[in-house]
């Protein structure tokens, strides 16, 4: 029979393995001398350092003139300008007239309301946070405590059979609770107000660029039309301007409703062409959601004064306007005194 027994390392064979590593330690009848301090390529260095000629490895030929007081890095010496900040300049938006859509005047707003940059997740977040307060969540059930009914047992424990059975306020049975049902809770979620404004100019500014941005000066209502033919007018509008279901469907904002028109695109089958909505009734989404936005010019500065929370005080709508009427005035009258003096 075999022996279990592991079979212990050789030892002897470790040890000599050991000894072979280690340098060998001997006396010997040598007279003992002192090490040199200096290692070989020390020494052969400190030989030929007077006889070897050193030269520079990179050859700058350039001078640097002496600093001056004048050369600061913020120094508005030698006509330094700053570069201008992109988002504090202003846009042109063109403004038409309704129903016609001819081009009559431009209008100016700061690049901060109306040209920020196209920015997916706050449209996301904010598209998100609309859709969350607009849940109601009132979806209720009974569990088998709330429902009416006595308590006394359907069957006896043992004897029959079947399964074992409580009362017949089971969830399993017809008419019982129901187990694991939903109950009222609210579904809204949170979102900073600073980056929802932000996403609401994100928004707008998204359909600037894309030249989906349309401005009304005048109100977007159906003038000396018949109740009857509305809808036809309506339509052909629609078509003319290439603002129905086959261009996308158009949205039209305004900053109160308009009866006769609201009512048209109220109609049966409208909505497959265009949405009427009062500026109050508007969120992310509607700006997203269609082809195009038209806007009433009156609604559009609403939005932008209600939705500017993320931005400086000189930077609002209000703060704005009236630093480029000073600027305006200033200009003017700066014209008029060099013609003056002409």
């Amino acid at each position: 029979m075999a022996s279990k027994r592991v079979a212990a390392p050789a030892r002897h064979l470790f040890n000599g393995f050991r000894q072979a590593q280690r340098p060998a330690q001997r006396r010997c009848m040598a007279t003992e001398t002192a090490l040199p301090n200096a290692s070989l390529s020390q020494s052969y260095i400190e030989a030929n350092l007077e006889s070897t000629p050193t030269e520079p490895i990179l050859k700058d030929e350039i001078t640097v003139p002496p600093p001056t007081h004048s050369s600061g890095r913020f120094s508005q010496a030698h006509g330094y300008t700053a570069p201008q900040n992109p988002f504090l300049t202003t846009i042109t938006c063109t403004t038409h007239t309704f129903p016609s859509f001819e081009p009559t005047t431009f209008v100016q707003y700061p690049s901060t309301h109306l040209f920020l940059p196209l920015r997916k997740d706050i449209l996301h977040k904010a598209v998100v946070y609309e859709g969350d307060m607009t849940r109601q969540g009132t979806a209720s059930t009974k569990w088998r405590s709330e429902v009416h009914g006595s308590n006394r047992k359907i069957r006896p424990q043992k004897g029959t059979g079947s399964a074992r059975l409580g009362n017949k306020k089971s969830p399993v049975l017809k008419g019982g609770g129901v187990a694991f049902g939903p109950k009222p809770r609210d579904f809204s979620t949170k979102l900073p107000q600073k980056i929802y404004d932000l996403a609401w100019r994100t928004a707008l500014s998204y359909r600037y660029r894309k030249g989906e941005l349309i401005l009304l000066e005048e109100e977007a209502e159906l003038q000396n039309i018949h109740h009857d033919s509305s809808e036809r007018y309506v339509r052909d509008l629609l078509r003319h301007n290439h603002f129905g279901r086959p261009d996308g469907r158009t949205l039209f904002v305004t900053r109160e409703r308009r009866d006769q028109f609201f009512t048209v695109l109220e109609g049966e089958n409208m909505d497959r062409q265009a949405r009427a909505l009062e500026v109050s009734d508007v969120d992310v989404k509607d700006l997203l959601e269609l082809g195009r936005v038209v806007i009433e010019r009156p609604a559009l500065e609403w939005l932008l004064a209600q939705h500017q929370s993320d931005l400086r005080p000189v930077e609002k709508l209000d703060n704005w306007g009236r630093r480029m009427v000073r600027q305006y005035m200033e200009a003017a009258a700066e014209e008029e005194d060099s013609t003056a003096a002409a």
